[in-house]
């Protein structure tokens, strides 16, 4: 297996390695860092652990998009792919959450990712999907609720009770999180690299895990 495959291949797992320093940082600089970036940075923790549920462990997050949201009838390389999802999801967790953390006063900007976790990505998880697959759980549900979802309330109720975001915060948050997310997702990661003849298909395992298109054949009989 070649480096460029085996980043492809596991680049979720190597954000655990993140989420450790990250989680180091938070721990010993707990004290140093304010309300918000606190949260910020938990955000990202979760975002990282979020990206490797669905493509590490449990995984199976490849069929969810490619099977059960956008039908595909090459579901090991279209839209998504190895090299799509690498790219899309590193720039997702580097950009789009990590940087706010370090600009904590620009409440807009990480009033976005906070959005994203929640409602975005937990109604995304834990009602469109399950409600597809007739399920109680599939890749991304666990972080999705004991993760994104308690960072937002507590970000939101930070921002609100100490009256630190204006209507033009929540704007440019909303406009932000959709302009990323279609971008990143849409433009680059389906538009982009999205292609029915990719180089980089999901591994076999990778398709199979959770048996993700076995549950979605047997919820629409």
């Amino acid at each position: 297996m070649t480096t460029s495959k085996f980043l492809r291949r596991h680049w979720h797992d190597f954000g655990l390695i993140s989420t450790v320093v990250a989680a180091v940082y938070l721990i010993a600089d707990w004290s140093q860092l304010v309300a918000l970036q606190q949260l910020l940075l938990l955000n990202f923790i979760v975002v990282l652990l979020h990206q490797f549920e669905e493509y590490g462990w449990p995984g199976g997050f490849p069929a969810v998009a490619n099977i059960v949201m956008l039908r595909s009838d090459r579901p090991d390389r279209y839209p998504l792919n190895q090299q799509s999802s690498m790219v899309a999801n590193l720039l997702f967790a580097y950009v789009f959450y990590l940087l706010p953390v370090f600009f904590p006063k620009m409440i807009w900007l990480g009033l976005a990712p906070v959005l994203v976790g929640f409602p975005l990505q937990f109604f995304g998880h834990v009602i469109i999907v399950n409600k597809k697959l007739k399920s109680l759980y599939s890749p991304g549900v666990a972080t999705a609720v004991f993760g994104h979802l308690p960072v937002a309330a507590f970000y939101i109720y930070q921002i609100c009770t100490n009256h630190l975001a204006t209507g033009w915060d929540w704007l440019f948050a909303f406009l932000y999180a959709i302009g990323f997310a279609a971008l990143d997702f849409g433009a680059l990661e389906v538009a982009l690299l999205g292609d029915k003849n990719s180089r980089y298909p999901f591994d076999q395992d990778e398709m199979e895990r959770m048996e993700i298109g076995k549950k979605f054949a047997l919820a629409q009989r």
